[in-house]
């Protein structure tokens, strides 16, 4: 079985742990810092935050404190909405930068494809932050980079013009919403899949199917989903502010997923709701 300290391999050969902890929704300050500190000593080595999230500067907090070595941790961030073309992205990363006070990110991510201040120009936006994001790459202030939120149209732009390929896609995967047209995209790319909201943002909890699984497999709603997230080849960001939950997202890897349970979570379709569509986000 595979563990908290097991990777996918990215191209360029950076390695990525293969479950992440999420920082969404968990404010900045004691609260953030407290999460994830916990997560470290739970086992995860790979932290994801944004920007938009608000909480970089406790991220860092909890990391320096930790007293585990920088290279052991595997930190994502992402470029704010606001943010987009060249000059702004290379300000947003070292802004970010100094909020985590780092010298290097591990991922940096295009947090959304089309951000309503971008609404009438967002190909040439995402044309501007690549290349920044190529060039801090290059430079080796970031180790990978990525997109988020992305589908196939949006994709598909980027290429035209971009010298690297998205490394990671970090979109909303979860039972009943595996936005298969972007996946399948992906795959054919070699563009890893990064499942957030694993748990449905907790909807999975009342659904009635998980609740049978849980007899099954012996195991709690939330690890069932985050097991099936690794099962589909994702890599899943689970997050929760209690140290139990948190455990207890992490222990999934004394357990398999039945080939027809994979499908069953699959097919829910729904059942969690659906992620929101990019062009028409009002952020």
């Amino acid at each position: 079985m595979t563990s908290l300290i097991d990777f996918y391999e990215l191209p360029g050969g950076v390695k990525i742990p293969c479950v992440g902890f999420g920082t969404w929704q968990v404010q900045n300050g004691p609260e953030a810092v407290s999460a994830v500190a916990d997560a470290l000593k739970c086992g995860y080595r790979h932290i994801d935050t944004a920007a938009g999230y608000g909480n970089e500067e406790s991220v860092g907090i909890a990391i320096r404190n930790s007293g585990i070595a920088r290279e052991d941790v595997f930190i994502t961030s992402k470029l704010p909405n606001d943010m987009h073309g060249y000059e702004n992205a290379l300000l947003a990363f070292e802004r970010t930068m100094e909020n985590l006070k780092l010298d290097y990110l591990d991922l940096y991510l295009i947090h959304w494809p089309n951000p309503i201040k971008f609404r009438s120009s967002w190909e040439q936006a995402n044309e501007g932050a690549w290349k920044a994001f190529e060039e801090l790459h290059r430079a080796g202030r970031i180790r990978a980079i990525g997109i988020s939120n992305f589908r196939p149209r949006h994709i598909s732009a980027l290429e035209k013009t971009a010298s690297i390929k998205p490394m990671v896609n970090q979109i909303r995967l979860c039972p009943g919403d595996t936005q298969d047209s972007t996946t399948d995209f992906c795959k054919e790319r070699g563009i890893l899949l990064e499942a957030y909201s694993p748990l449905g943002s907790g909807k999975i909890f009342d659904v009635p199917q998980l609740k049978s699984l849980e007899k099954k497999y012996g195991k709690s709603a939330a690890q069932i989903c985050v097991r099936w997230s690794l099962e589909r080849g994702y890599l899943p960001l689970p997050k929760s502010k209690s140290l139990e939950r948190i455990r207890e997202n992490a222990d999934v890897f004394d357990f398999s997923l039945s080939p027809e349970d994979i499908r069953l979570l699959a097919d829910l379709k729904g059942c969690c709701g659906y992620a929101q569509d990019p062009d028409s986000i009002t952020w």
